[in-house]
């Protein structure tokens, strides 16, 4: 097999929800959660940048970690893709503007919780 035919194969992809998909109670449900509104909100201050799972320092275990990006990514409001080995994630904050206006400016607006998570 060519080397770019095997490279191509070897391409790890995620599925993501097309904007029109996106629902508001998975969009609620994935923002009600302090670590995964913690990934928001770094992702959100760091808005041009793809940032890899471990640039981020939560408390919770990397399996933890894991499924917390996943919520996230299901729901519509991260994008993840691989490069090598790292999964980057960026938030979709073009697509949830235009399918819910504000909503993503009112939750970053909103005071962090109060346990510190």
């Amino acid at each position: 097999m060519p080397a770019t035919a095997r490279t191509a194969a070897t391409v790890r992809t995620l599925p993501h929800p097309a904007p029109e998909e996106l629902r508001l109670e998975g969009v609620l449900h994935a923002l009600a959660d302090p670590i995964r509104l913690r990934i928001v909100r770094t992702l959100a201050e760091r808005r041009h940048e793809n940032l890899a799972c471990s640039a981020f320092e939560l408390p919770v275990s990397k399996s933890t970690s894991t499924h917390h990006f996943r919520v996230l990514r299901e729901s519509g409001v991260i994008r993840q893709h691989y490069e090598g080995t790292s999964c980057l994630s960026r938030l979709r904050r073009d697509d949830l503007e235009d399918r819910f206006p504000g909503l993503l400016t009112a939750v970053l607006q909103a005071p962090p919780s109060p346990s510190g998570k």
